[in-house]
């Protein structure tokens, strides 16, 4: 039997290594105890000392394959012959033999060995690699904890999306005001994120169905969305229309056979009607219609125009000019392809009637309806402080790619277009004009006599914006009310007249903001007239450029020819006669026939303004008809004279047609 080191046996620990059955492995605890002690006390008893010295000789005597079993028999000697201890050491020990003599001793072979010392090795570093492949432990608590809060904002996504479903299933144009509020509500109570979610969920569900949505179900649900986009913030139309142009993007890929496709489209239609993304948009998904231009492409086509041609005439005639040429263009290319030629000849005709502007060759067109909830969102977002700078002016390619590139229409979001320039040299170049611009533009100021905060930052916002639309959301968002506002008008043409050489940079600002809010208009109004009344007093130049402001105004009915009522024809002076002279002139020879007819019809509208009629028919027989040849060239004199009959024939057909 094996006897336990000397240190177990003396602090009387001896009981504890009997619970041990295997022999190898208590063999190893000897070892590795009887190391550690020699490690940390230092010193040995003079038994010990010997048995170390007869370990050495015996040890040297012995092949190493018998290793394991000398050492057994080694330690049984150094017990027999261990006679010089206690006589409560040797009760300890003679208990500890004991035991062992009642426990099978098992044989230990030299393979054994090695296979179990490999075995441990494998052992230990299979351990090793399972701890650090392992991922941090979490208790049960903490796991509890988690599961509790995902049930909990489960159920809480679950009663959002009720209540919100519940409000969409009410919705309809007198309910309006009062579930969009709810629906701000609720916006203010949960996460922006989850209500986004939530409400593009629903109203996709509403919306994009198998069979073709109702216009106006599909309208006021769009409604919703676009007073919600102004009133809450634009982040809300933003995720609409990502998910809604995605999801068209999809089905348009696909060969579904339901109207999932025609639905979505319409919404983006009106997503445009209500001011919430730009004609950018449109006509991009146009342009890419007609570049494949399939029977598929021919339908959505014409589904978009019934819903937003003249919209987008109005918004950009040139891009839809050039979009019916390059449609007119595929059309004769490939449209003997199809079997059914009357839906592409149909589609042309469509085209060409939005060309000339002539609404009734679109069968089923009535903007009656959105006339109507437009002024409806005009009136519940009118305490809004945003307005149509809100417009996403985002393209097809940006929302498609927006995982891959950002979403730079939403302010805060990361967006990786574009490198960025960081070199610090041209960071200082750039910096040092800005400065000096700044103080040159308050300089400026201040000789304009711009002696008020107001009119200062307005003016110091005209002259450091990019454009006419940078300078136009700039000027909206400085947040003016009521008369501060009309210092935008007044400010705007005083700098426009103070310009050496004309700049249209100014009209195309103003026309902007008569589109905007007819307030501005009426404000644009009273300043015309109260130039009008001075002109006796202004310079060549300043007299001047208030003739191309105004004709522009005029051009783009902004302000309708109403403006000259103030004009006393029977007591016309120099200053007035060569002013309307030239705005005149300009109007007539540098406008379309068919814009000149509808300015010009415009004032025959109205019965007021009869004085006003007659005072401009006999002004342009009398300055325009006579001498025309004495100071123009001959095709000059002959169109002036067509277009000056042209007007005179429209007037006098509308008041003939009043006075029936």
């Amino acid at each position: 039997a094996t006897s336990p080191p000397q240190s177990f046996v003396r602090d009387g620990l001896g009981y504890v290594l009997g619970a041990l059955e295997h022999e190898a492995t208590l063999s190893g605890l000897y070892e590795e105890s009887s190391e550690e002690e020699a490690a940390d006390d230092g010193r040995l008893d003079e038994d010990e000392e010997k048995d170390e010295e007869e370990e050495d000789l015996d040890m040297e005597s012995l092949d190493g394959a018998q290793e394991g079993e000398f050492q057994e028999e080694e330690d049984e000697e150094v017990s027999m012959e261990d006679t010089s201890e206690t006589s409560e050491e040797e009760d300890v020990e003679g208990n500890w033999e004991d035991e062992r003599k009642g426990s099978r001793k098992l044989p230990v072979s030299p393979e054994d060995c090695g296979s179990y010392k490999t075995s441990k090795a494998k052992t230990s570093s299979e351990e090793k690699s399972l701890c650090h492949n392992t991922t941090k432990y979490v208790p049960p608590s903490v796991r509890r904890a988690d599961e509790v809060m995902d049930d909990k904002k489960r159920e809480e996504l679950g009663r959002l999306k009720k209540t919100v479903k519940g409000l969409i299933n009410r919705l309809s144009e007198p309910n309006l005001a009062s579930i969009s509020g709810q629906l701000e509500e609720l916006y203010m109570a949960n996460s922006r994120k989850d209500m986004n979610e939530t409400l593009t969920d629903v109203l996709m569900n509403a919306c994009v169905t198998a069979a073709m949505m109702p216009v106006r179900l599909m309208m006021e649900h769009v409604l919703l969305v676009s007073i919600l986009h102004h009133t809450v913030g634009i982040e809300v139309g933003a995720h609409f229309l990502e998910v809604v142009v995605r999801k068209f993007d999809e089905f348009y890929r696909s060969d579904a056979e339901g109207k999932e496709c025609d639905n979505l489209f319409a919404l983006i239609g009106h997503l445009y009607n209500f001011h919430v993304v730009h004609s950018l948009l449109i006509f991009d998904i146009l342009k890419m219609l007609v570049s494949t231009f399939t029977e598929k492409d021919i339908e959505l086509i014409l589904l978009l125009l019934k819903n937003v041609g003249f919209s987008l005439r109005k918004d950009d005639a040139l891009a839809l000019k050039d979009l019916i040429s390059e449609a007119q263009n595929k059309a004769n290319a490939v449209g003997k392809k199809f079997q059914d030629q009357s839906r592409v000849r149909f589609m042309l005709e469509t085209m060409l009637a939005l060309k000339n502007n002539d609404m009734r060759k679109i069968p089923g067109y009535d903007p009656e309806p959105v006339e109507k909830l437009r002024k409806l969102q005009r009136t519940l977002v009118r305490n809004c402080a945003s307005g149509r700078d809100t417009q996403l002016r985002v393209s097809l390619e940006s929302l498609l790619n927006a995982d891959q590139v950002g979403r730079w229409w939403i302010v805060g979001s990361s967006w990786s277009g574009a490198p960025m320039i960081d070199s610090n040299s041209t960071k200082t170049q750039h910096k040092l004009p800005v400065g000096k611009m700044s103080s040159k533009i308050l300089e400026l100021a201040r000789k304009q006599r711009m002696n008020t905060d107001i009119r200062r930052n307005i003016f110091c916002v005209l002259m450091s914006s990019e454009d006419f639309l940078d300078a136009f959301e700039k000027l909206l968002k400085l947040g003016l009310k009521d008369q501060q506002e009309r210092e935008i008008v007044h400010v705007l043409i005083d700098c426009c007249l103070q310009e050496k050489t004309y700049n249209p940079f100014y009209a195309y600002l103003a026309n902007k903001f008569c589109e905007y809010n007819r307030r501005f208009q009426m404000t644009f109004q009273f300043s015309i007239w109260d130039k009008i009344r001075d002109l006796g007093n202004l310079s060549s130049v300043t007299f001047s450029n208030l003739v191309s402001l105004l004709a522009h105004l005029l051009k783009t009915k902004s302000l309708s020819l109403s403006v000259f009522k103030v004009v006393e024809f029977s007591e016309l002076d120099k200053p007035k006669v060569h002013f309307l002279r030239q705005v005149l002139y300009t109007l007539l020879m540098k406008t379309d026939v068919e814009e000149l007819t509808s300015i010009f019809g415009r004032l025959a509208d109205n019965p007021k303004l009869g004085m006003l009629r007659e005072g401009l028919k006999l002004f342009l027989s009398h300055f325009f008809l006579k001498n025309v040849q004495a100071h123009k060239s001959t095709e000059e004199a002959s169109l002036l004279k067509e277009r000056v009959e042209l007007v005179s024939r429209t007037m006098q057909a509308k008041e003939s047609r009043l006075k029936l």
